[in-house]
């Protein structure tokens, strides 16, 4: 027993974070315009501003020069023997305000022209039509998917994409890590949503993220209702952030802080797979008072607008603990996550745990019965160029080499149907969570710094060549 025959092999990346070009070809800002860079070693968090302001360093605007790069970076994939790869489409560079009556064509046109060249190499596009990537007169106009309209703007912005390139592209996703916010609402409110929060102490935090939530499956599922019709042959998915959380301990009552957990994090899931907000929810919200905005005539879309299959990120796993004080099992990130003394951590804090990918397999598939796809996994390291130009990124192999184990034991071991990897990220690109450079995820160098320095010129690191023989071995020499 093996990975089927079409298992689809490749990488993953963001729009935002490696194509550049964030004001050319009719593009308008989006919400990750607005972000500046990060340091990890500083402790500097990433700031989203009022706008785009003088002075300020924002490393999304050229990222690594993918939209002048494109065909250069796709022939490396391909060189490696991708079966896939998945990236997004900017929605702002469709609709650069949003709101706009009719589609940028020059925007549309780069994309046909970017799957065309996928397709040239037999590279099967996976396509995320959201990944933090709303339109920033959205965010300022409507305050995002706090507002109903936004759910019909992004309607006709996945209309317009499913129709254009019905005959390119089979896979798809909506919304990327669409419960990201779930365990800490303010802190992925903007990028996520839209919605703009302006303090972490705001009471209105996180019934504003049920309610923006709430809108964006909506809006999901709708969109799959439209796209079905378009083309009855599409797979449309949801993209989940998935990062099991495990009790502490043997006592009850950090198993059900555990569950309490799951239940926070994975409710979008639910709603996804199952097509019905579940009643742990709905009894959440009339504890905490929360009157979210759902018709009966919304609810019967969340039912006809399932997904065909569950794609989700992993990178590490988390350990959750009650507090005496916490009665209600309410789990909030900052204050329920503790330390798991049997896992090392990157250089980042990430606990580094292979046999979680294996756990969430089998989570996802005793749970919802749909085949899934791992769309991220990778580990973020400082790199080191030698004289020669060689990068030993050994560490890389051996991470990645652990999982794809692991997953290998679900699907053999476990009978979990998996329709492909797409590791994260094929090529260095603009981390998300610091927005730096220098923390690298790819199998191809990008000749750039933290400082914006470099000729943006690609290489091939080791472990470059080592995914080229898993793909080619269709995972049997790891």
């Amino acid at each position: 027993m093996s990975f089927r025959k079409d298992f689809l092999w490749g990488g993953a990346v963001a729009a935002h974070q490696l194509e550049g070009g964030w004001d050319q070809g009719g593009k308008g800002p989006s919400i990750a315009d607005v972000m500046t860079a990060g340091d990890n070693k500083t402790h500097s968090p990433r700031r989203i501003t009022d706008g785009i302001l003088p002075g300020e360093n924002y490393p999304n605007h050229e990222a690594i020069d993918f939209y002048h790069h494109y065909k250069e970076d796709i022939a490396l994939m391909a060189e490696m023997g991708f079966k896939a790869f998945r990236t997004s489409i900017a929605w702002s560079r469709i609709f650069p305000n949003g709101d706009d009556e009719i589609p940028n064509e020059e925007g549309l046109k780069f994309y046909d022209d970017m799957f065309d060249t996928m397709h040239q190499y037999g590279i099967e596009p996976v396509i995320t039509l959201a990944h933090f990537e709303m339109p920033y007169a959205l965010a300022k106009k409507y305050n995002g998917f706090m507002d109903k309209r936004c759910i019909d703007f992004f309607v006709r912005y996945a209309t317009t994409v499913f129709t254009r390139y019905k005959d390119k592209v089979k896979y798809w996703m909506t919304f990327n890590e669409i419960n990201n916010q779930s365990a800490n609402p303010c802190a992925h409110h903007l990028i996520q949503e839209g919605a703009i929060l302006t303090t972490d102490d705001n009471p209105d935090n996180e019934y504003m993220m049920y309610q923006s939530g709430i809108n964006e499956l909506i809006a999901s599922a709708r969109a799959i209702i439209e796209g079905h019709k378009i083309n009855p042959d599409f797979q449309i998915g949801c993209m989940i952030a998935m990062v099991p959380l495990y009790a502490h301990s043997c006592d009850p009552n950090d198993f059900m802080e555990m569950t309490a957990a799951n239940h926070k994090r994975y409710w979008f899931m639910d709603v996804h797979a199952n097509g019905f907000v579940p009643n742990y929810i709905f009894k959440y919200w009339d504890r905490k008072g929360y009157k979210i905005d759902l018709s009966e005539e919304e609810k019967e879309d969340l039912k006809n607008g399932t997904v065909d299959y569950i794609g989700w990120s992993y990178y590490m796993s988390h350990a959750c603990a009650y507090r005496p004080e916490n009665k209600d099992f309410d789990f909030y990130e900052d204050k329920d996550i503790v330390k798991n003394e049997y896992l090392k951590v990157s250089d980042w804090g990430w606990p580094i745990d292979p046999m979680g990918i294996r756990y969430a397999l089998n989570y996802i598939e005793d749970r919802y019965h749909k085949p899934q796809m791992i769309v991220e996994n990778g580990f973020g390291a400082y790199d080191k160029v030698e004289e020669d130009g060689s990068i030993d990124d050994s560490y890389r192999i051996d991470y990645l080499r652990s999982h794809i184990e692991a997953m290998r034991d679900a699907v053999n071991e476990d009978g979990v149907d998996l329709l492909g990897y797409t590791m994260w990220a094929p090529i260095d690109i603009v981390s998300a969570s610091t927005g730096e450079m220098d923390k690298r995820y790819g199998f191809i160098y990008v000749n750039k710094n933290n400082a914006g320095e470099g000729d943006l010129s690609r290489s091939r690191k080791k472990s470059f060549f080592w995914y080229k023989k898993v793909i080619e071995t269709n995972g049997e020499q790891l």
